[in-house]
């Protein structure tokens, strides 16, 4: 496995070759590993990148704190059989302040993530948009544990007519429900004992949808409280459409997904849900 640190380097090392692309931040966990495994999966080689992207961090977030592993994440990648580790300085993928910047529709991008973390996705669609036009792969894949970012990279690839097909990657989980999560490392001893509440909470909608409730403002609302109840500080717990994260419908597969702070950790989880009927 070679890592590479300069556009020039990885250009000449992909010249003629369409790769499978898999984009991370890094501190890398077993749901990044597994996006590596399925991008393997697709025949060609594996390009990863690690690059913590300013630009989606706000100013009071934890971009300075988060953590850098490179060494350890390059040895894990090397074992499920990456072949191309990127993991650029943050001058040589923005030698200047970026002024051009790519705007996603306010409708899908402003909303639940957008709505909290304003600019969010901006920065997302920015330096992926970046990373493609570095990497020129044929396929990437993102996890669906960042639901309404997976979505937001498919828009931007269809209306963009950009020649990428994005794949998407179950949400890898530990054994007691909670999604695996980079920021899981946050969390103290009680704390990571009571973050799986997060995704029983998502199963207790999804049971309720399933047995025929159709109140979906009185849902979320119930769930929201029980997290409050619990301690955690939620932002949002909400019932979307799977296809457009549009208002639920009673016809229509559904998500549910949720972001709440547990102590000082932000954790977001989604569920898919099967069209109530």
């Amino acid at each position: 496995m070679r890592v590479l640190h300069t556009l020039a380097e990885l250009r000449q090392a992909l010249a003629g070759t369409r790769c499978t692309f898999v984009p991370t931040m890094g501190n890398l966990h077993e749901g990044h590993l597994s996006l590596a495994r399925q991008a393997r999966t697709c025949g060609a080689p594996v390009v990863a990148s690690i690059f913590v992207n300013r630009l989606q961090f706000a100013p009071h977030e934890d971009f300075d704190t988060y953590p850098r592993t490179l060494e350890h994440d390059c040895t894990l990648l090397d074992g499920v059989g990456c072949d191309i580790v990127f993991a650029p300085a943050e001058r040589e993928l923005y030698p200047e302040p970026q002024g051009y910047k790519v705007l996603p529709p306010p409708e899908l991008a402003d909303i639940l993530e957008g709505h909290f973390r304003p600019g969010f996705f901006t920065g997302v669609c920015t330096v992926v948009l970046k990373l493609f036009n570095a990497v020129q792969p044929g396929a990437a894949v993102f996890g669906k544990k960042d639901y309404q970012q997976l979505m937001v990279i498919r828009r931007m690839v269809a209306q963009l007519a950009l020649p990428i097909e994005i794949i998407a990657g179950e949400t890898r989980r530990a054994d007691d429900g909670l999604a695996l999560s980079s920021r899981n490392g946050y969390l103290g001893n009680d704390e990571r004992a009571e973050a799986v509440w997060l995704s029983r909470v998502l199963l207790g909608l999804q049971q309720q949808v399933s047995a025929g409730a159709r109140d979906w403002a009185a849902l979320e609302r119930q769930a929201m409280e029980t997290l409050v109840a619990r301690g955690w500080k939620p932002d949002y717990v909400a019932l979307r459409r799977q296809a457009d994260l549009g208002e639920p419908r009673a016809d229509a597969p559904l998500v549910a997904l949720a972001a709440a702070r547990l102590g000082t950790t932000r954790l977001i989880d989604n569920l898919e849900l099967p069209a109530p009927g």
